[in-house]
């Protein structure tokens, strides 16, 4: 999976050497596919009429991205549009390049429009409750600020075999923003609590991280690779991993008053 190292190991020492977080890329579900790195998470959904990329990640890893997608057997040429769940730059950085090599349409959040200006400029700026339609797909937005003012939550369907799954991803789960220190807004935490309550009321059977320690898409795959068996689909770990965020945050804050 890694090509060199422990995925522990891993994180302080990417940013300089990118090539030690390439991870092979696959196919998680249906017309869904990793092909990120484990620094910088990247999904493409593969709609028949063309590819929606979620998420390119760093500018020093693109051409891992790149050469996944063309393992898989797609051309990064047919990517149409490029999804920004917020605008820091592990998440944005290589928007540009991706969007000069295929054409594509770039989105991002409204209130996150004027902090992502320094990577790219959005064809399309997203408001709470749009929805994104190419062939088969539809990606629905949930606009849920808290590590950014401007985050957006996604969520679309995925039919196999007549059965229907929905696939969900939190755009902005990380607690670093929520600091004082840190602040991307005021008002940030509040916000935060109220974007975890609202993703609560979202169904979600496949859970995908936009990093990818959020839904263990390491340990995940390695499972998946061995037996066949796929734990990406999971009607209960969304709930979960939402609980986990809002107990994560409450002890950070109740560790604050002690102080």
């Amino acid at each position: 999976m890694f090509r060199y190292g422990k995925m522990h190991d891993l994180l302080p020492q990417v940013k300089q050497y990118p090539w030690l977080g390439k991870m092979t890329p696959f196919k998680i579900f249906g017309n869904t596919y990793f092909v990120g790195t484990y620094q910088a998470s990247c999904h493409i959904i593969d709609t028949g009429d063309g590819l929606i990329m979620i998420d390119p990640g760093y500018e020093n890893t693109a051409y891992l991205v790149i050469d996944s997608i063309y393992q898989l057997g797609f051309d990064p040429r047919d990517i149409k549009y490029i999804i920004n769940t917020h605008w820091h730059w592990d998440h944005t950085e290589a928007t540009a390049a991706f969007a000069d090599l295929s054409g594509a349409k770039t989105l991002i959040g409204r209130d996150d429009v004027e902090k992502a200006s320094k990577y790219f400029t959005p064809d399309i700026i997203i408001d709470d409750g749009d929805a994104l339609s190419l062939g088969d797909t539809t990606v629905r937005f949930v606009h849920t600020p808290g590590h950014t003012k401007g985050t957006v939550s996604l969520f679309y369907d995925i039919v196999e075999a007549g059965v229907t799954y929905r696939v969900g991803m939190f755009g902005g789960a990380g607690l670093n923003t929520l600091v004082p220190s840190e602040y991307d807004f005021e008002g940030c935490r509040e916000a935060y609590f109220a974007s975890l309550e609202r993703l609560k009321l979202e169904k979600v059977d496949i859970f995908i991280g936009n990093h990818t320690w959020n839904n263990n898409t390491y340990g995940k795959y390695e499972k998946l690779a061995a037996t066949g068996q796929n734990d990406f689909i999971d009607s209960d770990i969304w709930q979960c991993f939402l609980d986990e965020y809002k107990r994560r945050l409450t002890e950070k804050i109740r560790k604050e008053t002690e102080k």
